[in-house]
């Protein structure tokens, strides 16, 4: 089996031969990778407790479609499932959770899934209304000497390929509380990601699902080329 400290060694390697560095539409270096044999994709977490984890079935394909086009990152067409105590998990930098229910972490889980965070890996978590006290309670098992902070203004995940001055766009209503986007930083390393009142998978989702305005369709995919972007980026 394939760790994710192997992974991160490859997308190192990869960064340093051949690599070209871009610019984003916010002026900040992207980085560029050659194609390489085997491609990078989503991890769609499949959890316990209840709530739909394989909601928005269209948003993660949409994604990494955007990722595709607008980054030369070698991303695949479909994400993959994985749970925290299955060895695909080590095969993905980057796992998504979504849904409108109950999280729930078995003591295994919560000590797997630290050590894939603390190795490289990266989390995001995203509310789809109705996950926010569940997964709370949930990572602060993870990290109970991590809180989760609101992410700063200024910080590369804000800027890295698309600029957000505002930070992370507000897609759905949910409460009509502002979008926020908090997480767990490792040292100078953000390793969890939670974007919460913004519901950035349902504005990745195919037009017809939810009828999104154009420009909200644009930003949340624009949001989510800068996670995968960094998620990548920073696992090193």
């Amino acid at each position: 089996m394939r760790t994710l400290t192997a992974l991160v060694l490859v997308l190192a390697t990869t960064a340093t031969e051949g690599r070209t560095v871009g610019k984003g539409t916010a002026g900040h270096p992207v980085p560029s990778y050659p194609p390489a044999a085997a491609s990078l994709t989503i991890g769609r977490l499949h959890y316990d407790g209840g709530g739909d984890w394989y909601g928005n079935p269209s948003s993660l394909p949409n994604l990494l479609a955007a990722i595709r086009q607008r980054t030369t990152l070698p991303v695949a067409d479909r994400e993959r499932v994985v749970t925290i105590t299955g060895p695909e998990l080590w095969e993905v930098p980057y796992i998504y959770m979504t849904g409108h229910g109950n999280v729930h972490f078995s003591d295994e889980e919560v000590k797997i899934l630290r050590r894939y965070l603390e190795q490289g890996g990266f989390l995001h978590a995203d509310d789809n209304y109705g996950m926010d006290k569940s997964f709370r309670r949930e990572i602060a098992r993870v990290f109970p000497d991590h809180p989760m902070v609101e992410v700063p203004l200024s910080h590369p995940i804000y800027h890295l390929v698309y600029d957000f001055p505002k930070g992370i766009p507000k897609i759905h209503y949910h409460d009509g509380l502002p979008a926020q986007g908090f997480g767990v930083f490792l040292g100078s390393r953000l390793v969890v990601y939670y974007s919460y009142q913004s519901d950035l998978g349902d504005g990745w989702e195919d037009f017809e699902v939810h009828r999104d305005p154009p420009a909200l369709h644009e930003a949340a995919l624009r949001m989510g080329v800068n996670l995968f972007t960094y998620a990548v980026s920073s696992a090193r």
